[in-house]
């Protein structure tokens, strides 16, 4: 039977654990959005895991929603994702980008030219955006037009081309937690009349020419994708959240993916699942690797690997504290807690500081 510690693939990636890092926003980049040396210290500290997933990286200017967030569509972007992407693999680890667009979830102040968000519809999301003076209110988006998606949909091929010139192994398309994609397939936020909006189908065109542009860019075997099918981040929900996430995982299956990562339940809170959704559905419908992610102990992890529920498990929080968790899952030792004050922005402080368990020992 395998466990936490046994040798599995996901696509083209070797991983020599399932024990993977998951996205974690951190906003500690530099000006311009531009990763540096403090940014490679902290990925490689962790390079143990089996796979390192990369914080939400915008693929352009207009996907930025978070302040001090890091880029992917720059020459000085590539260039300070290099510097991490050397750092992991001198450390002997993998790392793949995570591509985002925000869409809604953002501010003017945050947009290029003071422009307005943008979202499939003109639908006011009620919570606050994180910019360089503090947190503001999100205004009402501007909805997109065709060829502003069509436009999207190119930044999405530009990032793939650019994190594969950055030195990473593969990439992760973000289309969960309300984000962009997931905002085109979620009744709540896309309430357009054309080929974008109304059936299922149409509203998932957009995580299907998002997914083959980005495939046919790099390849779908170096491609996995994050889907959250029934947490409420950002103010987002969908009437029929089953049925619709049966599709959209029937619909990845054309891709050949490397793997599918699912936030079950609330994103970094309760895992339970309300009106009787059984994420299983999609774990038998998925013809690839399962990543399941969100409040996994130690203990839960083992049972799903061992019992098949998942093929890699995906630690958020746990990799902040513990940059040797791997080390610490495998002695069975304690996990240092994290502290959430110093989770965004700051300096190395909470970032590249905590000791592993050899370093406290001695």
């Amino acid at each position: 039977m395998p466990d936490l510690f046994s040798p599995v693939r996901l696509g083209a990636l070797d991983l020599p654990n399932r024990i993977v890092m998951a996205p974690l926003t951190r906003s500690r980049a530099g000006r311009g959005d531009v990763q540096g040396k403090l940014n490679a210290e902290y990925y490689a500290q962790r390079a143990t895991a089996g796979l390192i997933i990369s914080e939400a990286t915008q693929i352009s200017p207009q996907g930025k929603g978070y302040a001090f967030t890091p880029g992917i569509h720059s020459a000085e972007q590539v260039a300070g994702w290099r510097l991490v992407t050397d750092a992991v693999h001198a450390h002997g680890g993998r790392i793949v980008l995570q591509l985002w667009h925000v869409g809604r979830i953002s501010h003017p102040d945050l947009q290029p030219g003071g422009a307005l968000p943008v979202a499939p519809s003109a639908v006011q999301p009620k919570v606050e955006a994180f910019t360089e003076t503090g947190m503001k209110p999100i205004p009402t988006p501007h909805a997109l037009e065709e060829d502003e998606i069509a436009a999207i949909i190119g930044d999405y091929r530009t990032a793939t081309a650019n994190a594969r010139d950055a030195g990473f192994d593969g990439v992760e398309i973000h289309a969960a937690n309300g984000y962009l994609i997931d905002q085109f397939m979620r009744d709540s936020t896309n309430q357009r009349t054309d080929r974008w909006g109304g059936s299922i189908d149409n509203r998932l065109r957009l995580l299907r020419e998002v997914t083959a542009a980005v495939t046919q860019t790099w390849s779908g075997d170096r491609t996995g994708i994050r889907i959250s099918p029934i947490s409420p981040a950002n103010d987002i929900r969908d009437s029929q959240p089953e049925a619709l996430f049966t599709r959209a995982v029937e619909v990845l299956n054309d891709y050949g993916l490397a793997y599918l990562h699912v936030v079950e339940g609330t994103t970094g809170g309760p895992r339970e699942v309300a009106d009787g959704f059984d994420l299983a559905v999609l774990r038998r419908a998925f013809r690839g690797p399962y990543m399941a992610n969100n409040g996994y102990t130690p203990e839960l992890a083992r049972e799903a690997i061992a019992t098949g529920a998942a093929d890699a498990i995906a630690f958020g929080r746990p990799f902040i504290s513990n940059p040797d968790l791997v080390e610490r899952l495998r002695r069975d030792a304690p996990l240092a807690r994290w502290n959430s004050k110093t989770f965004y922005g700051g300096d190395a402080t909470g970032y590249t500081d905590y000791p592993t368990l050899d370093a406290r020992a001695a």
